[in-house]
């Protein structure tokens, strides 16, 4: 495995765009390509430019530092297969329909990929699908793989799935058509555990002397303590939530061993994203091309007791959001916004930078004038989030939420049960509010405009 050091000349854009620059089109008027970098099970934190001590993410460190770092990103379902259904339909997953790992309703032509590959683009998916039966016959280039961090080969030999991930992308760009754009979703698999496998995380051996003598650093709410302070229904033992936790995390030795080795894997996935991007840049592609780092949800690293994600606390619902984006203007580029975005804005804003109009059932907004227009738009200072039942109450049950930047309202519909969290004065959302006299009018204020937000979305 290479470690990729990329050194990218800088595209210049004055502050106020050209036409074509703002139609969705290079300073030349070529449209633009689009590149979308798609991580599994990693939270906003799990970034060396976002302030975490021991992973190493030189790559998008560097991505960060040539374009805009969203620092207050969300998922508005924290599931892999729902998630992934947001990104390409822009749609909350009671519009969209996929509520856990079957295929969404929306219609095909209706989606990023289907609208860009009308408008003539030569559009590729390869890795993780989990939407259903991979439809290969909607794309160029479409190759589907997720489940084991080691696939088969025809050959008999196995293939790390982060290396595949990087062949497949680079196979892609190398024989893409030269006279249309293109598209490609890169989808990883890591850094998502092999559930199967008692081990979880299995990264290349060339990186097990990675973070070999580092001692990671436990969170203040990874406690029996704060796992008591959940709802009972989710404080138990037949919970999913705390299963995995059992296999993660349940020792001090256990924790130490699966975040580095969930480190490694991060590792993995930012050189073939440094990969990608140099092949760009040799291309001489780069400065055409929007190029976007995010995940599909958040995780739990043993906060409240828990691991993987589904629930809305900080952890499980807020992930990273880089763009590098050729018409940024020079002034803009290395700096973070801490717009509330979420997951649902990621399709408007692919199809904006391509010059193609959203359908109406997209439900989120454009990024780009956050940092492209001379004056900044009014923007959301709230969402909603949800999430579905998976198999049985006890299992995984039900959530829902509304978030703010400094409250945030759960609801846990299985249960009819409210939570409220002074976010600013309890960051870890241990204190729960929602029976205190004091809060009672907030309260009522927030289950309200709840209402309003979870009919909207629907």
């Amino acid at each position: 495995m290479r470690y990729v050091l990329i050194v990218a000349a800088a595209f210049v854009c004055s502050v106020a765009c050209p036409p074509a620059c703002v139609r969705g089109a290079d300073s030349a008027g070529r449209p633009m390509n689009i590149v979308v970098l798609y991580a599994d099970d990693w939270r906003h934190d799990t970034l060396g430019v976002a302030g975490n001590p021991v992973v190493l993410t030189p790559n998008l460190d560097r991505l960060a530092g040539q374009g805009v770092r969203f620092t207050d990103n969300y998922v508005t379902t924290s599931i892999c297969g729902v998630s992934r259904a947001t990104l390409f339909t822009g749609q909350w997953m009671t519009r969209h329909g996929n509520r856990a790992f079957g295929p969404f309703n929306t219609p095909w032509q209706e989606t990023f990929p289907g609208l860009l590959r009308q408008q003539g683009y030569f559009v590729g998916h390869v890795g993780k699908w989990h939407n259903g039966k991979f439809p290969a016959q909607n794309f160029d280039f479409g190759r589907s793989y997720s489940g084991k961090h080691w696939i088969d080969q025809p050959d008999g030999s196995k293939i790390h799935v982060t290396q595949k991930n990087q062949d497949d992308a680079i196979e892609f760009l190398n024989t893409r058509p030269a006279n249309k754009p293109f598209c490609l979703t890169v989808a990883f698999f890591a850094t998502h555990a092999e559930d199967s496998n008692p081990l979880q995380f299995l990264p290349q051996p060339e990186s097990m002397e990675l973070y070999k003598d580092v001692t990671v650093p436990v969170a203040p709410n990874a406690t029996d303590a704060s796992f008591r302070r959940l709802p009972d229904f989710v404080a138990n033992e037949k919970n999913e939530g705390r299963n995995r936790w059992h296999w993660r995390f349940d020792t001090p030795e256990k924790h130490q061993t699966m975040m580095k080795n969930y480190y490694r894997l991060a590792t993995e996935v930012d050189a073939t994203c440094g990969r990608v991007i140099e092949e760009l840049r040799r291309q001489g592609t780069l400065e055409d091309t929007l190029v976007i780092f995010t995940t599909d949800n958040g995780y739990y690293h043993a906060e409240h007791g828990l691991a993987d994600k589904w629930y809305p606390h900080q952890e499980s619902i807020r992930v990273p959001l880089i763009i590098r984006d050729p018409r940024m203007p020079e002034a803009e580029r290395g700096s973070t916004d801490d717009a509330m975005t979420l997951n649902v804005d990621l399709a408007p804003t692919v199809l904006a930078a391509a010059g193609v109009a959203a359908p109406p059932g997209m439900q989120g907004r454009d990024l780009s004038p956050l940092y492209l227009a001379q004056q900044r738009p009014e923007w959301r200072e709230e969402f909603f989030y949800e999430h579905p039942t998976i198999r049985d109450v006890s299992f995984i049950p039900s959530s829902e939420a509304l978030v703010r930047r400094d409250w945030k309202y759960m609801f846990w519909p299985d249960f009819d049960r409210e939570q409220l969290f002074d976010l600013k004065a309890d960051p870890r959302e241990e204190n729960d509010l929602a029976g205190d006299p004091a809060s009672a009018e907030r309260l009522a204020e927030m289950r309200a405009r709840f209402a309003q937000l979870k009919a909207s979305a629907r």
